[in-house]
């Protein structure tokens, strides 16, 4: 039973700074502050300890296994890491926090927000999506060295990445570009979520948003983003064979979505972009065999590797913290994969086999839980959960949390299904 006294809005709040600090961090680190680039890295690491500890305080962080499992794994990975690994205590406690700080924010987003909070972090998404697409397209079409590409530190070579016909991938607010494509992941998931359950939202912004997401396929240049997008699609449908009568808003959804669709195709400015991402999708299935082989490489070709090619790694690891960019800089100077770009073969380099192993099987159960109730929730009529559950999942289980966007918006993800999951039956209000 909640204490009353407790001022649970102040606490949403923190939750709210936590998702604009994700959305704007890199806006803060390129535009705003650049020479508080490195600390504003960790800014939402302040904000994710206060909400930890204020729940803790107040009895709202009830006893969790995954949470003490993963804080258990953690200690035992920093000692190891100076007995048996790099030496290097920051570097240690910067690889802990992803287990001890973010992990946890998952189940303290649970206890504070409901299914009306997380569809209020929807709309407001939505509303972010409108600029943010014209932010990327200005990135698209400027070069590197305009100020709208900035990179981080006030960087004058740009923050774009590597696309196609001498166009650049655009990072819209965020640092890198992985930060644009999960965003518009996420709204995706809103965008569907508000067309097919009748959940209230400005039909206006609906539109526009939806103008916004197709608008960001072509100048993303990205095929994450489409695949991702597919994903969401798939799920929606799975949903409509559980509902008839989601089936009918989905196809009026697909309807308005063709003819936006059709009317972005036809505008000048979204033709070039369109054919750069036309480019990029051809060289990119030249040289990975096709989109069927690159989701194998990405999710299970990397699971394999990380459960294969461990022979060579010390039983206790090179060091928790070693595989993150930061340890990396602050071990050689320059900015690499040090251990490896895929997620599991970075926790088992990093803590060695027992222990990673450990971490990964936690974060595989708790994604497996999550599936169970978000389809529950889904079998009785709420459907955000699932909806949200088709970028989470993927993030969830094995997302590189290694990069600061990602780990954010895994983080978010996780609370908020969480959240969503709480309500018995669609739009009802729970009382926290």
């Amino acid at each position: 039973m909640v204490d009353k006294t407790i001022n649970i809005d102040i606490l949403k709040k923190g939750i709210w700074l936590y998702f604009f600090l994700l959305i704007f961090e890199g806006a803060l680190r390129k535009w705003v502050l650049p020479g508080l680039a490195t600390p504003l890295l960790v800014v939402r690491d302040p904000v994710s300890l206060w909400l930890i500890y204020k729940c803790w305080k107040q009895n709202l962080l009830p006893f969790k296994v995954p949470v003490v499992l993963m804080t258990l794994l953690a200690a035992l990975g920093i000692v190891t890491a100076l007995v048996f690994g790099h030496g290097r205590l920051f570097i240690a406690l910067y690889g802990a926090r992803i287990l001890v700080v973010h992990f946890p924010l998952m189940f303290v987003i649970k206890e504070i927000f409901d299914l009306q909070d997380v569809e209020k972090i929807g709309r407001i998404a939505l509303w972010i999506a409108i600029p943010m697409v014209i932010l990327i397209a200005l990135q698209f079409y400027s070069p590197q060295s305009a100020w709208v590409n900035r990179g981080v530190g006030g960087d004058m070579e740009g923050a774009g990445f590597s696309g196609a016909m001498g166009y650049f991938r655009p990072p819209g607010t965020f640092s890198f570009t992985v930060g644009n494509v999960l965003f518009f992941n996420f709204v995706a998931c809103f965008l569907i979520y508000f067309w097919i359950s009748g959940a209230k939202i400005n039909k206006l912004v609906l539109i526009l948003a939806t103008f916004a997401l197709l608008g960001a396929i072509p100048f993303s240049i990205s095929r994450t983003l489409i695949f991702s997008i597919g994903i969401a699609v798939v799920f929606a449908i799975v949903a409509s064979a559980n509902k008839p009568k989601f089936l009918i808003r989905i196809v009026f959804a697909l309807i308005m979505i063709i003819l936006i669709g059709f009317l972005l195709s036809n505008l000048e400015v979204f033709k070039t972009s369109m054919e750069a991402t036309t480019a990029r999708y051809d060289m990119a299935n030249k040289t990975e065999g096709g989109a069927s082989s690159a989701l194998y490489h990405r999710f299970f070709g990397a699971m394999f590797k990380a459960l294969s090619e461990t022979n060579n790694l010390p039983f206790w690891g090179l060091g928790l913290g070693m595989g993150t960019n930061v340890g990396a800089k602050l071990l050689t100077g320059e900015t690499m994969f040090l251990i490896a770009e895929w997620e599991w073969l970075r926790i088992i380099g990093e803590m060695g086999f027992v222990l990673g192993v450990f971490v990964i099987l936690i974060r595989v159960v708790f994604s497996v839980e999550l599936v169970f109730k978000s389809y529950k929730c889904m079998r009785i009529g709420n459907l955000l959960p699932w909806l949200l559950l088709s970028m989470g999942f993927m993030y969830l289980i094995q997302g590189q949390w290694a990069q600061p966007t990602i780990l954010g918006f895994s983080t978010l993800l996780g609370g908020l299904i969480l959240s969503a999951s709480k309500s018995t039956k669609p739009n009802n209000k729970i009382n926290v």
